[in-house]
C-alpha cells in the first residue's frame, strides 16, 4: 500500500483493535506495523491476532512487519493491611523482604536483587514517580528510606530505581516462554524491555536464533550510558519515553531522544519513538495541540516511526487516532523546513563500496528527474543504508525474502514488495521498472535508479547502480542478448 509518507506508523493491538475489520481499518488509515504487548492478553489471544494480520497481508497485497513487545521484569511492592496510606514528605519509610502486609511505616519489597545493588543516597521511585523515596540504610533484606516526595501508595504498585543498575536479566521467566511463543508464531521484530548494558541484547539474539529481529527498548538510565554498545549489537531501537521520563529528570528527555535518533539514523538502523504521543485521543477523538507538536518533532527529528499504544489498543478512538498521525505526517513531510533538517542532520558514512553506492543513487536521484530508487536486497541491508540517506525520492525495495520484505516495514520511506530470485542484473532492472510502474512511482516515460549486488542472493554485495527507464523494451534493446 503506497502512503504519501516517509516516516511508519506503529500501531499496538488490544481490547480496541482485536478484529479483522478494526485491524484491517488500522493499516488502511496508515498503521505499518502492529505491535502485540506481551503484558497484556494470553497466547491464545496473540495468536489470534497474529492470524488475522497475517490474513489481512495476504488480501491487501502488501507486506506488513508484527512487533512483539516483551513485558520485562516487573518490580512491584506488596500489598497493604489497609490497601494503601499516604506517606508524608519526611516521613522515615522501610522496604524489606517480610511478607507480612504493609502499613504506613513499611511495606515488602520481594526483590532482593534490588537491595544487593541499593546504596545510601540511592533512589526509589514508587508508582512512576509520583513516590519519591532515598535511601538512608539498607542491607541484604531492607532499606531504611526519607519520604522525599510523598502521596498514596497502594497495593502492587511499580517501583523505579533510577541510579544504579540492578543485577536483573533484562528477560525473565515469562519473557523466555513469550520470547520462544512468539518466535515460532513467526513475528518479525521482537522488542526487549528493561535494557540496562549489551549482554541483555545477546541474551536476547542467542533465544531468537535468528527468528525475529531484536529491537532494544531504550527505558533506563543505564541503558542511555550503554548505548552506543546497545546499538552495535541490536537490529533498532525504541525510545520508550514512558520509564525513561520516571527514572531521569523530565527535562533530559528530550535531548535524549534527540542524540539517540540521530546515532540511529548514522548507524543505518530502525528507531521508533514512542509513549504517550497522543495519549489524549484514549477519549478524545481530537489530539492536544501540545501532542501534536510532539508527533511532529519527532518526524522532523527523521524518526525512522512513532507509535501509538493505548491510543489504538484500548482506546476509543482507534481509527481517528491512526488517521491524526498519518495527516500530522502528510503535513509536516510537505513542509520545505522538514528537508532542510532532515538534509542538516545527515551522518556521511564512506566506509564501504555499499556506503558509496547509496550516496551515489541518492545524490543522482536528487539532482536529475529520477522517481525512485529500487534496491535488491536478501538481508534488508541495502534498503536500510538507503534509507539512512533520507532522499527525496521513494524508496522500492525487492526481495525474494518474505521475512526481510516484512522487516522493511519498520523502515523510514522503504516500501517492500516481494519479487523472485534473480540471476542477471539486466532481469533485476527490468524487475525493478515493472514494480516501479505497478506502484504508480513512475510512467513508462519516466526513469529510476537500480542498484543491486552481484553474485545475486548473497548478502552484503551491493555493487551496481544503473539510472533505468521504466520501459522494459528500452531496457532490452540497450542490453541485447
Amino acid at each position: 500500500m503506497k502512503r504519501n509518507r516517509n516516516i511508519k506508523i506503529v500501531a499496538t493491538l488490544g481490547p480496541s483493535s482485536s478484529d479483522y475489520a478494526m485491524i484491517r481499518a488500522l493499516h488502511e488509515a496508515g498503521a505499518d506495523v502492529f505491535r502485540l504487548n506481551m503484558s497484556h492478553g494470553s497466547h491464545d489471544e496473540i495468536a489470534e491476532r497474529h492470524k488475522i494480520i497475517r490474513k489481512i497481508e495476504e488480501d491487501v497485497g502488501t507486506p506488513i512487519a508484527i512487533l512483539a513487545d516483551l513485558q520485562g521484569p516487573k518490580l512491584r511492592v506488596g500489598e497493604f493491611d489497609q490497601g494503601s496510606y499516604d506517606l508524608q514528605d519526611g516521613a522515615p519509610f522501610r522496604l524489606d523482604l517480610d511478607e507480612t502486609p504493609g502499613d504506613a511505616t513499611r511495606v515488602c519489597l520481594p526483590h532482593p536483587e534490588i537491595f544487593a545493588a541499593l546504596e545510601p543516597g540511592s533512589t526509589l521511585l514508587v508508582n512512576d514517580g509520583k513516590i519519591r523515596l532515598k535511601v538512608t540504610a539498607c542491607g541484604a533484606d531492607f532499606a531504611d528510606c526519607a519520604v522525599v516526595a510523598g502521596g498514596e501508595i497502594s497495593n502492587r504498585k511499580g517501583v523505579n530505581v533510577p541510579d544504579v543498575v540492578l543485577p536483573l536479566a533484562a528477560l525473565s521467566d515469562k519473557d523466555r516462554k513469550d520470547l520462544e511463543f512468539v518466535c515460532e508464531l513467526g513475528v518479525d521484530w521482537l522488542a526487549l524491555s528493561f535494557v540496562q548494558r549489551v549482554a541483555d541484547v545477546r541474551e536476547a539474539r542467542d533465544l531468537c536464533n535468528g527468528r525475529a529481529a531484536i529491537l532494544s527498548k531504550i527505558e533506563k538510565p543505564a541503558a542511555v550510558t550503554a548505548f552506543d554498545e546497545i546499538l552495535a549489537e541490536s537490529d533498532g531501537i525504541m525510545v520508550a519515553r514512558g520509564d525513561l521520563g520516571v527514572e531521569l529528570p523530565v527535562q533530559n528527555v528530550p535531548p535524549i531522544q534527540k542524540r539517540l535518533v540521530r546515532k540511529c539514523r548514522a548507524a543505518a538502523k530502525p528507531v521508533i519513538v514512542a509513549t504517550q504521543m497522543l495519549e489524549s485521543m484514549i477519549e478524545s477523538p481530537m489530539p492536544t495541540r501540545a501532542e501534536v507538536s510532539d508527533v511532529s518533532g519527532a518526524i522532523y527529528e527523521g524518526a525512522d516511526a512513532i507509535m501509538l499504544s493505548a491510543e489504538s489498543a484500548a482506546g476509543q478512538f482507534p481509527i481517528e487516532a491512526v488517521t491524526t498521525m498519518n495527516n500530522v505526517a502528510v503535513e509536516v513531510e510537505n513542509d520545505p523546513t522538514y528537508r532542510e533538517v532532515i538534509e542538516a542532520s545527515r551522518t556521511a558514512t564512506r566506509s564501504s563500496v555499499a556506503d558509496g553506492i547509496v550516496a551515489a543513487a541518492r545524490e543522482i536521484a536528487e539532482t536529475t528527474d529520477i522517481k525512485a530508487i529500487c534496491c535488491y536486497t536478501q538481508s534488508g541491508g541495502t534498503a536500510l543504508l538507503i534509507a539512512r540517506e533520507r532522499p527525496r525520492v521513494p524508496i522500492l525495495a525487492l526481495s525474494s525474502e518474505l521475512g526481510t520484505a516484512r522487516r522493511l516495514a519498520l523502515s523510514w520511506g522503504t516500501d517492500c514488495r516481494l519479487a523472485g530470485s534473480l540471476d542477471r542484473f539486466k532481469m533485476a532492472v527490468v524487475t525493478a521498472a515493472r514494480a516501479a510502474r505497478d506502484g504508480g512511482y513512475a510512467t513508462p516515460e519516466e526513469q529510476i535508479v537500480v542498484t543491486a549486488g552481484v553474485p545475486f542472493n548473497q548478502s552484503g554485495t551491493t555493487n551496481i547502480l544503473r539510472v533505468a527507464p521504466c520501459d522494459e523494451r528500452l531496457i532490452y534493446n540497450a542490453d541485447p542478448e
